[in-house]
């Protein structure tokens, strides 16, 4: 990945790992197009595996508590990501939407781009994804509560198997009162323009 000390294999070892899949796949990684694949491959796994080598939660443990009492919805919606199918290493493309109740405090909305972004650089389902992203905002922060929506596309059913394009996947995971109280969670989904229907 981007940090070698983090594991025990080499850049060289993964680029000979492209050379074989290239080989596997019937192509000859000598041939002049393809003498650079290997080290480009690598390259791009380091950026889009990047979340393994952060903690996401360290974004939000910069709050700001001078916020004149501000105790209402804050929604950070649309939030563009791309991630990987951990099942087949495929691209998963979509939007997290993502609000929470402060307690006392808050943190820059960048910090919840960047949590979602920490996260979706991983090998990853999106129901795990959703949840991981609701569960970080919820123990880092400690707001009254927290809501996550994604919507994604996955290429590993659109490019292969079932071959479906323009369907896409919802899931959402609730905390704290968006879970408790059904007013919360309609002003939210109202918020992001998912209202049920």
């Amino acid at each position: 990945m981007s940090d070698p000390s983090n594991t025990d294999v080499t850049r060289e070892q993964a680029e000979e790992a492209v050379r074989v899949l290239l080989r596997w796949a019937g192509e000859d990684p000598s041939r002049e197009g393809l003498l650079d694949t290997p080290k480009r491959v690598v390259k791009a796994y380091g950026d889009w595996f990047s979340g393994y080598t952060e903690d996401p939660g360290e974004y939000l443990r910069r709050t700001f508590e001078e916020v004149e009492g501000y105790d209402e919805l804050v929604v950070l919606r649309g939030i563009e990501f791309e991630s990987h199918c951990e099942h087949h290493m495929a691209p998963i493309i979509g939007r997290a939407h993502v609000g929470y109740l402060p307690d006392k405090k808050v943190v820059g909305i960048s910090k919840l781009a960047r949590v979602v972004d920490g996260y979706a650089r991983r090998f990853q389902v999106q129901e795990k994804l959703t949840a991981q992203i609701a569960n970080c905002i919820q123990e880092t922060l400690q707001p009254r509560g927290v809501g996550v929506v994604i919507d994604a596309s996955h290429e590993c059913m659109t490019t292969r198997g079932v071959h479906k394009r323009g369907v896409s996947m919802v899931t959402s995971q609730m905390l704290g009162t968006f879970r408790e109280d059904a007013r919360t969670r309609a002003e939210f989904l109202r918020f992001i323009d998912i209202d049920g229907h």
